[in-house]
């Protein structure tokens, strides 16, 4: 067995390649992306607990996919709507959440880029509605409510409580 130093062990390990970051930068930048990003479980309690969870949710993906499922509460105003029918829909006083179909999709950080533009405060729930759905919450489509099992590679089965 070769035995290898840490400066030789560092060059050759893909994870280690680029030293971490200090723990104060580390400790600003991971502080920073939580006052940009929840995720579904979070909102989800919010909304489940008694009285107001003190933001609004905004779907901002088409009619057609909002139909299909979405976070029941949740505000329609798809991404290309925002400029001319936000402040119709959105009080400027609460903070919004925005969310798209998923991980794979850029569509709630369009949509909160663009509410941002506009002077809202606003957060992007990482997940989007297929890990909503994904997780076992509840949510509507144009025919009523819907809720599926969880899926036990994005959330555990039996508790409510994932440890994170």
């Amino acid at each position: 067995m070769v035995m290898t130093s840490p400066t030789t062990a560092t060059a050759v390990n893909s994870v280690l390649r680029v030293p971490p970051a200090s723990p104060a930068a580390a400790a600003a930048y991971f502080g920073a992306s939580l006052a940009f990003h929840t995720d579904v479980s979070d909102v989800a309690s919010a909304l489940a607990a008694d009285g107001d969870p003190g933001f609004v949710v905004v779907d901002s993906r088409s009619t057609t996919s909002w139909d299909q499922g979405h976070v029941p509460g949740a505000v329609h105003l798809p991404t290309a709507l925002i400029p001319e029918q936000a402040a119709a829909l959105l009080d400027p006083a609460v903070p919004v959440v925005t969310y798209c179909w998923g991980p794979g999709c850029n569509g709630a950080t369009r949509a909160a880029l663009a509410l941002a533009q506009l002077g809202y405060q606003v957060k992007e729930m990482l997940g989007g509605f297929e890990y909503w759905a994904r997780e076992g919450f509840a949510f509507e489509t144009w025919e009523g409510g819907e809720q599926r099992a969880v899926d036990p590679l994005t959330a555990p089965v039996d508790d409510a409580d994932c440890g994170c």
